[in-house]
């Protein structure tokens, strides 16, 4: 027993990535003009991202090119709980042989109008087009890149999953070459809606503030955006959990069944809201396995 945690503590100690990739390089879009910060290690930010940036963290090097997954923390679009749905989860998969980018996003929360609703999409949009972009440089499968989200962040991944841009191989923009669309999407504890009756209203107060129009919250309820090409989606919830209900994971799921896109859902019966990966042996860490078997299923794994 001893050895066993000895081992997991060995994992989850901190462990900077391989690198820290700046967004944008030529200027920040919707850029608020504040001097950037340079966050370091922290259990949760809870301050405005001025920098935006992703965390590398590869996989072990092998002669087989490794699936690669964008990972986005959540924290009600105004925090990021950037180690126990980031650095720890990208850890993880690195240990199944997966490359991880921890994306650090501008939180809605601390944005103004009109750019508010805006640049988390806008991050997480331009963090896949750089991973595509530089997926032969990093021995990266281009056809196995996704992207996993917790809460908020399972709102943005989702919203990648069902409002992205393909690439446009003409364009002058070499980034804008390449596809923001994931190949598949994993969710954990997600908010889906915006609609009052399913959504975390903290979440939906930071993203469209306390007055959204009609068209707002349809346009940024995903079970409302899901379309024929909305990659394979793997969710996962907790039946009490009662900071965002299960209902959204449901409703999206039927969502997706209704357009035919492959999908799993599983309802764990106890877990309640943001566990990601805190303890060494919490009940809630059936969620890997189930996680772990369902890349398996779908061949995204090398073994």
């Amino acid at each position: 027993m001893k050895l066993f945690v000895s081992l997991w503590m060995c994992f989850f100690m901190w462990e900077k990535p391989q690198e820290k990739i700046v967004l944008y390089l030529e200027g920040i879009p919707c850029s608020s003009n504040e001097v950037n910060v340079d966050l370091l290690n922290t259990k949760k930010i809870s301050q405005k991202i001025t920098n935006p940036q992703m965390w590398y963290y590869p996989a072990a090097v092998s002669k087989v090119k490794k699936p690669a997954i964008l990972v986005i923390p959540g924290g009600g679009y105004k925090n990021l709980a950037f180690e126990y749905e980031g650095i720890k989860v990208a850890k993880w998969l690195n240990q199944l042989g997966i490359s991880a980018f921890v994306l650090m996003y501008r939180t809605p929360y601390w944005e103004p109008e009109p750019c508010k609703k805006k640049v988390a999409l806008m991050d997480a949009q331009r963090a896949m087009r750089i991973i595509r972009q530089k997926a032969s440089q990093w021995h990266i499968d281009l056809s196995k890149i996704g992207v996993m989200g917790f809460s908020a962040g399972g709102h943005l991944a989702a919203s990648l999953s069902t409002q992205f841009e393909l690439g446009i191989a003409g364009s002058e923009n070499q980034l804008k070459k390449f596809s923001s669309r994931p190949d598949f999407s994993i969710l954990i504890y997600p908010v889906i809606s915006m609609q009052r009756e399913l959504t975390h209203m903290g979440s939906r107060n930071s993203l469209l503030g306390e007055n959204p129009t009609k068209a707002e919250l349809n346009s940024y309820s995903n079970e409302l955006q899901v379309k024929s090409d909305t990659p394979k989606t793997l969710l996962i919830h907790a039946k009490d959990d009662n900071v965002v209900i299960p209902e959204n994971s449901i409703q999206y799921y039927k969502a997706l069944q209704k357009n035919k896109i492959p999908t799993t859902l599983h309802l764990m019966d106890e877990g309640g809201h943001g566990f990601g990966i805190k303890t060494l042996l919490a009940p809630t860490n059936l969620w890997l396995k189930i996680t772990k078997d369902w890349l398996q299923d779908q061949k995204l794994l090398d073994y």
